[in-house]
């Protein structure tokens, strides 16, 4: 299998972020790439780095005023008196209706849903090459790869049209899915992250082009918590285009893949033409996040499933943090897929 990866996507190293009201460090560092990429390449898959795309694939999910904003405002933020390190929103609209301000103070907090998706000095072009590596993924299978595996990183599947939140800035899954579109009528993103895709779900939310089928923590009492929800189905051309299966806080392997069947129904009677997997590795019984307790042997077995679904598919990182297993996981997971894909039947 093909692994796309920049060395420029280490660039982005965030200090730390809020939990429970108390400053912690951050566990989406660069380390955790660096692991996924040396357990990848000991197993025998070949790294490609990605071309540059320009500015073109990410405005086609992402509005002017976000893109502005994601790459000038740390520039902006040094400028004002004592400001810190990074950019880190302190004010929010909250959802009421509000105006866009000049300030890049009010900015942050218009286009940062929290406090874990901090901008530094090296964060733009890591979160540029992080988006190329899911076009470049996207442009393999599109040119007659079976699949290709992006390892992006930051993450992507929290970010909105014009938000970001959850370490998440550009939505590589979005991307991938919206460029794969150029050939493909009909595309599904299926997320088997420990976190709902609640940007991929927003993104989409009003459209019948792409499915999204999402399995995670039950948001009653995790992260993203406003969204996630059952009966969140879509709206307008979007209605029942939308696909949302909260598992119980601890659930293991089983429920985890009795959901998959769930959401493998809803694909199948989609009939994609292409297939987009937010391969979320948090959701392991070790991940220091701690919502679910899928096993090594559960990743391997969940992507052997999504591989017999045969269909060209860009796996794309989201989640994942530093744990002894964490390459184990991957590889696990791609040999899975793998195997999944090349059996009968």
């Amino acid at each position: 299998m093909q692994i796309v990866f920049d060395t420029a996507q280490l660039g982005h190293q965030p200090t730390g972020f809020l939990v429970r009201g108390q400053r912690q460090p951050c566990p989406e560092i660069p380390a955790r790439a660096l692991v996924l990429k040396e357990a990848a390449e000991s197993h025998g898959h070949r790294l490609v780095a990605p071309l540059s795309y320009g500015a073109g694939p990410r405005a086609a999910v992402h509005t002017p005023r976000y893109l502005r904003f994601l790459e000038t405002a740390h520039e902006r933020w040094q400028s004002l008196p004592g400001a810190s390190a990074e950019v880190i929103p302190n004010v929010h609209p909250n959802g009421q209706p509000a105006g866009y301000p000049e300030s890049v103070v009010g900015q942050a907090g218009y286009h940062m849903a929290d406090t874990a998706c901090p901008l530094a000095a090296g964060s733009w072009r890591a979160i540029v090459a992080s988006a190329d590596t899911a076009v470049h993924a996207a442009r393999l299978v599109q040119g007659g790869a079976p699949t290709a595996y992006a390892l992006c990183r930051p993450p992507g599947h929290h970010a909105f049209a014009d938000m970001a939140g959850g370490f998440c800035y550009l939505n590589n899954c979005a991307i991938a899915a919206t460029d794969l579109r150029r050939q493909a009528a009909r595309v599904a993103i299926l997320d088997v992250d420990l976190h709902h895709g609640n940007g991929t779900q927003g993104i989409f939310y009003a459209r019948a082009d792409v499915l999204t089928v999402s399995i995670h923590a039950d948001p009653s009492n995790f992260y993203p918590f406003f969204w996630g929800h059952a009966s969140e189905r879509g709206e307008g051309a979007g209605e029942g285009y939308n696909l949302n299966l909260p598992l119980a806080l601890g659930s293991g392997d089983e429920p985890f893949l009795a959901a998959l069947e769930r959401g493998f129904t809803e694909i199948r009677s989609y009939a994609p033409e292409a297939l987009v997997v937010a391969l979320g590795l948090d959701a392991f019984q070790g991940d220091p996040l701690a919502g679910l307790k899928v096993t090594t042997q559960g990743f391997e077995e969940i992507c052997r499933r999504i591989g017999a679904l045969k269909l060209p598919t860009v796996l794309v990182q989201e989640g994942g943090y530093p744990s002894p297993e964490l390459g184990r996981n991957l590889v696990a997971s791609l040999k899975g897929f793998e195997v999944g894909r090349a059996g009968s039947g």
